[in-house]
């Protein structure tokens, strides 16, 4: 919950749709390591929207144990950094994995079924998109955060999805800052340079992709950035 004075935002780092878990247990390392309390939350967002290589896991192509076997093995570095480990998708494997909570898409389920499944204190999360009417929703059925965008081009998204939910503006954050004191997160293409509107607006977190795992120079110099880009906007 937001405090009378805002607390500093802080990145929301979400996982590649497939990975290596030996190279990517490395980059998460570095990347929590970089500036100590810039990341709040990491997310393990498996998808199966693109073809696995080897050693590659995704939610179609692998089997669920080794799913849960990546959950535990990256839970256990975020929780070393304080960091918040959230799995995508799934109440059951959020639960089977005791992740910190689980991330709800519009096809994923309710909230009060993953509240009744997972119990009271693990954390909910649900994308609302555009939507002013789903965040409510969602708020009022315990959510514990919602997530807006595509702010900007992302890859993360299929352009059908993106065309069937459509594209935020800035002024829904400012708008729901001022309504309500459950937290937002801000996604969809967020780079250190553009994510500056959406901490003004009110974001409590930026959620943080491709700019982080394909910065040119490492994901430790990519946190560095957004926290250097935090800082900046907080001063301003």
């Amino acid at each position: 919950m937001r405090e009378s004075e805002r607390t500093p935002p802080q990145l929301y780092l979400i996982s590649p749709p497939q990975i290596d878990l030996e190279t990517f247990s490395t980059q998460l390392e570095m990347a929590l390591t970089a500036s100590p309390g810039t990341v709040g939350a990491f997310q393990l967002r498996l998808k199966d929207n693109a073809p696995p290589g080897p050693g590659r896991l995704t939610h179609i192509h692998a089997k669920e144990e080794h799913i849960l076997y990546a959950a535990k093995q990256l839970k256990r570095i975020c929780h070393a950094h304080q960091v918040a480990f959230i799995l995508n998708d799934s109440p059951q494997l959020a639960l089977e994995a005791n992740a910190d909570g689980v991330h709800l898409g519009q096809e994923d389920g309710s909230v009060a079924e993953a509240r009744a499944l997972l119990g009271p204190e693990k954390v909910i999360g649900v994308s609302c998109h555009a939507s002013r009417h789903l965040a409510m929703e969602a708020g009022e059925f315990g959510a514990d955060y919602v997530a807006f965008g595509a702010f900007h081009p992302t890859t993360s998204k299929t352009p059908e999805s993106l065309a069937k939910w459509g594209t935020p503006d800035i002024e829904l954050l400012s708008w729901w800052s001022t309504f309500t004191t459950l937290p937002c997160v801000a996604i969809g293409g967020m780079t250190p340079d553009n994510c500056g509107p959406m901490v003004a607006a009110g974001a409590d977190f930026i959620a943080a992709l491709s700019s982080v795992w394909n910065h040119p120079h490492g994901p430790a110099e990519a946190v560095k950035a957004f926290a250097a880009s935090f800082a900046r906007i907080r001063a301003e």
